[in-house]
C-alpha cells in the first residue's frame, strides 16, 4: 500500500516539475480517491502535493506539516456561513481580482465552485445593490436559497418584479425580468451574469436578444461586472465585454473517468438498453441520465419502468401517491418515482423540479434523474455517474460545448473524487469554443442611438434612426421616447412591436372588444384571444383553438384540482405533460405579448377604455392568487397553499400581500403551527419542511 502511494506521489511530483499542472492535479485526485476507498489518512507528502496543485480545501490538517496548515488557514474566507471556508488557489485568484474592482469574464469548469467567490465578495465588500442574472427560474430559486441563508438579515433578496427595493438589495433574475428594475435604481455595484455564453445566438437563439439587452442597459448602470461560463477557450472581440478581462481557467476539483461504450453498442438499441440497466444496477449511487429530447425521456422512462421493481421506500411511495393525487395516477413520473427515478425538464412546475432535486440530494431519495439540457441550465446538482443516452439537444445534435457542460456534472468535491461518464452514443468532435457575441438587430428599436452609439455600426445606427422615425410617426416622438426610456416593452423583437403598433393605427376597429378580456364571461374572450395569438403564429406549440380553450379552462386553476382540469381538457387531448407546457406558455410568452399589446393600445386606442391590466395579472399568475404562484418559485406547490388558505391560516385573497410579507408571515407563524392547523399528508409535510428551510437564515437558525 505504501509503495503504491509513494510511486503515485513520485509520478505527480514529476508532472509538477515538468509544468504539467493539470495532469498532476488529475493524478492527485485519483490518489485521493484511492485513500477514500481504502479509508487511509493522508501522509505529509500527500498533503504537500495537495498544496502544490492548489487544491487547498482537500488538505487534512491533522496529518499536515505546519506549512500546509498555514496555507489552509490563510486561504480561509467568510462566505456568510457559520464558519469560514478554505478556497482553492484559483477561487482565491478570482476573488482578489473582484476585490480590486476589476471587470472579469471567466471560463471555469462546472466543478470549480464559483458560488463561493460570489458569496465571499458580497460578505467582504458589502455592496449596496447586487444583480445576478441566471438563465432559468429554477436556478433563480437555487441561488436565492443559498444567498437567503447567508444574507437575508442584511439584504432584501428579490426574485420577482413586483417588489420594491430596500436600502440594500440582491436581485436574482432570469434576463427577461432584470430590465424591470432599471428605472428603480440609480446604480448597481456589481452585475453578475451566470452562463453568459447564452448572449450568443449560437447557444441560445431565443434568449440571447433579451440577455444582450440586459448586458447593455444594466451594464451601463453597473460599477463592476463579473461574467461566468464553462468551457470557453477564447472570447472574441465584441463591444459588450470590451472593458472586461477574459480569464480561462482549466482547474478541475474532480476527475472524469470516461467509458466510451458507444463503440461496442454500435447503434444496437437492445444492447444499449441492457448496458444502461447494467450501469444502474452496478452499485447504489446517484446517476444523471442525459436523454436529450422529450421523446428520449419517454423511451428511457419506459425502459426503467419495465426493468426495475418498485423500491418499497416509504418516502418515495409517499411522493408517488402525492403526485397521483395532485397530478395524475397514470403519469409515468408517478410510477418512476416508486422505482427511485425522477425526470427533469424545462416544462414541469417549478416546485416539482425542486422537490425532485431535493430528493436526489437526499440519501434515501431518488437515485436517478432522466433529463434534457434543463439539468445544466436549471440546477447546480451533480452525481457520481453521468450517462449520455443520446447525442441530441432537442432536434439538433449536441455540440462539444454543451456535451462538456453535461459531463462536467460528474463527480463532486468531498463526495466523489471521480465522476464516471458512460457514453452510450457517439459524442461530438472535440473542438475549441470561441465565444462570439454579436449584436442582435431585433433589439435595435429599444435603444437610444446617442447613448449606445459606440456599440453600433454605422448601418445599425441608420436602421435605428429609421425605426425611431417610423415609431415616432405612429406613436408620436415624445410618447415613443418615453416608452423606450422606461424599457416597458417585454419583447426583445422590435419589429413585432412595430407591426402591432401599425395594425392598431391602421385597423383600430379590429381591436374592438379587447376590454372583454376583463370579463368573467369566458365566451367573450375568444375574439381577442385569437387576435393576439395570431400576432405570433406558430409560437404556442399547439393548435390555436386548443390554446384558447386551455386559457379559458385554466381560469378555474385555483378552484379545481389539476386532475379535474385535465378531465375538462380531455376533449382537447391535453395530457399532464401538455398541461405543463401550455401553462408555461400562457404565463410567460403569452403574458409578455399581452403586456406589449396593452402598452400600445393605451397610446393608440385612447378613449376606448381597453386597459387589460387585470386580465394580464391573472394570466401572468396562471389565474392563481399572485403570491400563491410566486410561492411555487420558493418550492411551495399551489395545492399546499390552497390547504393553508382553506384552513384560514393565511388569506391568500388579501390584495395587500406581497411575496416578502407573506414569507415574514410564514416565519412568524412557524412550521409547527401550520402542521397543527392545516390538514396535511405526510409528503405535504416533507415539502413544507423543504420550503421552510429555504426561508431560514444562518443567523436565526
Amino acid at each position: 500500500m505504501e509503495d503504491i502511494i509513494f510511486d503515485n506521489c513520485h509520478k505527480i511530483n514529476e508532472l509538477l516539475i515538468s509544468d504539467k499542472d493539470n495532469e498532476a492535479r488529475e493524478e492527485l485526485i485519483k490518489l485521493l480517491d484511492f485513500h477514500k476507498t481504502e479509508k487511509l489518512e493522508y501522509t505529509p507528502l500527500v498533503n504537500h502535493l495537495i498544496r502544490e496543485t492548489g487544491l487547498f480545501p482537500y488538505l487534512q490538517q491533522e496529518t499536515s506539516n505546519w506549512e500546509e496548515r498555514y496555507i489552509y488557514e490563510i486561504f480561509k474566507v467568510n462566505i456568510g456561513e457559520e464558519k469560514p471556508v478554505t478556497l482553492h488557489r484559483e477561487q482565491s485568484f478570482l476573488l482578489k481580482k473582484l476585490l480590486e474592482g476589476r471587470n472579469i469574464a471567466v471560463s471555469a469548469p462546472t466543478s470549480f465552485g464559483k458560488s463561493f467567490v460570489i458569496d465571499a465578495f458580497i460578505k467582504i465588500r458589502k455592496p449596496k445593490n447586487v444583480i445576478i442574472i441566471v438563465p432559468t427560474i429554477a436556478l433563480t430559486d437555487e441561488t436565492r436559497r443559498r444567498l437567503y441563508k447567508k444574507f437575508a438579515h442584511e439584504y432584501k433578496i428579490i426574485t420577482t418584479t413586483e417588489v420594491e427595493p430596500a436600502e440594500k438589495n440582491i436581485f436574482i433574475f432570469p434576463q427577461e425580468r432584470a430590465i424591470n428594475y432599471l428605472e428603480k435604481l440609480e446604480y448597481f455595484d456589481i452585475m453578475i451574469i451566470d452562463e453568459f455564453y447564452k448572449a450568443s445566438s449560437l447557444f441560445d437563439k431565443v434568449r440571447s436578444p433579451s440577455l444582450v439587452k440586459a448586458i447593455i442597459k444594466i451594464g451601463s448602470k453597473s460599477k463592476q461586472k463579473y461574467f461566468l461560463a464553462p468551457n470557453i477557450s477564447t472570447l472574441e472581440d465584441n463591444p459588450f465585454t470590451a472593458d472586461m478581462e477574459f480569464i480561462q481557467l482549466d482547474f478541475n476539483t474532480v476527475f472524469l473517468e470516461k467509458y466510451e461504450l458507444y463503440k461496442e453498442i454500435n447503434k444496437n438499441i437492445e444492447l444499449k438498453s441492457n448496458i444502461l440497466i447494467e450501469i444502474l444496477n452496478k452499485k447504489p449511487t446517484k446517476s444523471l441520465i442525459y436523454a436529450g429530447t422529450y421523446t428520449n425521456i419517454e423511451n428511457v422512462s419506459n425502459l426503467i419502468l419495465s426493468s426495475f421493481k418498485e423500491k418499497n421506500s416509504i418516502l418515495l411511495d409517499q411522493f408517488a401517491n402525492w403526485l397521483g393525487k395532485n397530478y395524475d395516477y397514470n403519469w409515468s413520473l408517478t410510477n418512476l418515482i416508486k422505482r427511485g427515478t425522477g425526470i427533469h425538464n424545462g416544462r414541469l412546475h417549478r416546485s416539482l423540479s425542486q422537490i425532485q432535486v431535493k430528493l436526489f440530494e437526499d440519501k434515501e431519495g431518488i437515485s436517478n434523474i432522466i433529463s434534457t439540457s434543463s439539468i445544466i441550465e436549471g440546477v447546480n446538482t451533480s452525481a457520481e455517474n453521468v450517462i449520455i443516452w443520446m447525442n441530441k439537444n432537442g432536434n439538433s445534435n449536441l455540440n462539444d460545448f454543451t456535451y462538456r457542460n453535461i459531463i462536467g456534472r460528474g463527480g463532486r468535491m468531498f463526495q466523489h473524487f471521480i465522476g464516471k461518464i458512460y457514453i452510450l452514443d457517439k459524442p461530438p468532435l472535440n473542438t475549441q469554443t470561441a465565444l462570439n457575441i454579436e449584436f442582435p438587430e431585433e433589439i435595435l428599436g429599444d435603444l437610444d442611438n446617442k447613448k449606445y452609439d459606440k456599440l453600433l455600426t454605422k448601418e445599425q445606427v441608420a436602421k435605428l434612426i429609421l425605426y425611431q422615425d417610423e415609431m415616432g410617426v405612429i406613436l408620436g416622438v415624445e410618447v415613443y421616447n418615453k416608452l423606450k426610456d422606461a424599457s416597458v416593452f417585454q419583447s426583445s423583437n422590435s419589429e413585432l412591436i412595430k407591426s402591432i403598433a401599425i395594425d392598431m393605427s391602421v385597423n383600430p376597429e379590429s381591436w374592438n372588444g379587447l376590454s372583454y378580456l376583463n370579463s368573467t364571461t369566458r365566451s367573450q374572450w375568444d375574439k381577442s384571444l385569437y387576435k393576439i395569438i395570431n400576432l405570433q403564429p406558430g409560437n404556442w406549440e399547439v393548435k390555436n383553438s386548443t390554446f384558447v380553450e386551455f386559457i379559458k379552462i385554466l381560469r378555474n386553476n385555483w378552484f379545481k384540482t389539476i386532475p379535474e382540469l385535465l378531465k375538462d381538457l380531455e376533449p382537447h387531448d391535453v395530457s399532464i405533460d401538455e398541461f405543463f407546457k401550455l401553462e408555461k406558455n400562457v404565463t410567460f410568452k403569452f403574458a409578455s405579448l399581452l403586456k406589449d399589446v396593452n402598452t400600445l393600445q393605451k397610446e393608440l386606442l385612447k378613449g376606448k377604455n381597453y386597459d387589460i391590466s387585470k386580465f394580464i395579472s391573472y394570466i401572468s399568475h396562471a389565474f392563481l392568487p399572485t403570491v400563491v404562484f410566486q410561492l411555487e418559485e420558493y418550492g411551495l406547490p399551489r395545492m399546499i397553499s390552497k390547504k393553508i388558505h382553506n384552513s384560514k391560516v393565511i388569506d391568500f385573497y388579501n390584495q395587500e400581500l406581497t411575496i416578502h410579507n407573506v414569507i415574514e408571515i410564514f416565519k412568524a407563524i412557524g412550521i409547527n403551527k401550520i402542521k397543527e392547523h392545516v390538514k396535511l399528508d405526510e409528503f405535504d409535510n416533507y415539502i413544507l419542511e423543504y420550503f421552510y428551510d429555504g426561508i431560514k437564515t444562518n443567523n436565526n437558525g
